[in-house]
């Protein structure tokens, strides 16, 4: 990022640190139903890195963390594309593991993991056991050989999970420290439910220092943009956890991150907005 005058600082770089990405007829990237892992909801048109980099562009978004889409299911050949493409633009997490994908014993899977980091040039996975809510693979020993891999590389697994498979997320955090976790969605807490019921074992994540949280108010929320039922929760992971364990994600909310929220400093944003995905995505 440079500025305008040498006599004006360049401003923080703002990160979006979730977004999907997929061309619909492209032969290079085909989708295919039988590799998908949300097979019956296919879409009918692009939303490709040309189409996000418009949109940043429109925003003022610096860089995009590309959340590989279920579309592909384990062909995490577009995100890579899009990185080796764009790669001051984006840097992506890939899909392996899990529903409809390998299985998390598969001894195979550290393998890919690392092709996947160094020859792909991602950041790391996105796993979602939520889909697997009857199932306790996350900290199945099974999935032990791809956490440290995953720490052996630096990773960032991203997770994707219910609220009662948070304890999960805390025990892989706390044997595998090298690896950077990053709760997507607030674990879908259910804010009308009590907080022994979800929201109590997110803020005792806190307790971990690879553990960061994702601002995506409109995953719990009740009410429409900007969200005002999700502020208060906000502000107890912001007490917890504090402004260099939160990441911001989703264009349509960066203006409620960046403009409205009351309880964040202009230095906290700074975190927020950016440098905490440089982070843990990039290791800057």
């Amino acid at each position: 990022m440079t500025s305008n005058s040498k006599n004006t600082p360049a401003r923080a770089p703002i990160v979006d640190a979730a977004a999907h990405a997929w061309v619909v007829d492209d032969s290079r990237f085909p989708m295919d139903a039988a590799v998908a892992s949300c097979p019956d909801n296919l879409p009918a048109i692009d939303e490709s890195a040309e189409h996000l980099i418009a949109r940043m562009d429109t925003f003022g978004i610096d860089e995009t963390v590309i959340s590989h889409v279920c579309y592909y299911g384990r062909d995490n050949r577009y995100t890579a594309y899009c990185v080796s493409a764009h790669p001051d633009r984006f840097t992506g997490v890939g899909l392996l593991v899990g529903y409809r994908m390998h299985a998390p014993s598969d001894p195979a899977n550290p393998g890919r993991l690392e092709r996947l980091m160094r020859e792909d040039g991602l950041s790391g996975l996105r796993l979602s056991p939520i889909y697997d809510q009857d199932e306790t693979w996350l900290n199945d020993p099974v999935s032990y050989p791809l956490w440290q891999k995953g720490e052996e590389l630096g990773a960032a697994f991203n997770v994707f999970a219910a609220p009662h498979q948070v304890g999960q997320i805390g025990d892989m955090a706390a044997r595998f420290p090298g690896v950077n976790v990053v709760v997507d969605h607030f674990a879908m807490i259910d804010i009308t439910a009590p907080d022994s019921e979800g929201f109590e074992q997110l803020l005792a994540l806190s307790r971990y220092d690879n553990v960061y949280i994702r601002t995506s108010l409109h995953n719990p929320s009740r009410m429409k943009l900007p969200f005002r039922d999700m502020w208060p929760y906000l502000e107890r992971v912001y007490d917890a956890f504090g402004p260099r364990r939160l990441i911001y994600a989703s264009d349509y909310e960066l203006l409620v991150i960046k403009e409205m929220i009351p309880f964040f400093t202009s230095q906290d944003k700074e975190w927020i907005l950016g440098r905490n995905a440089l982070a843990v995505y990039r290791g800057q």
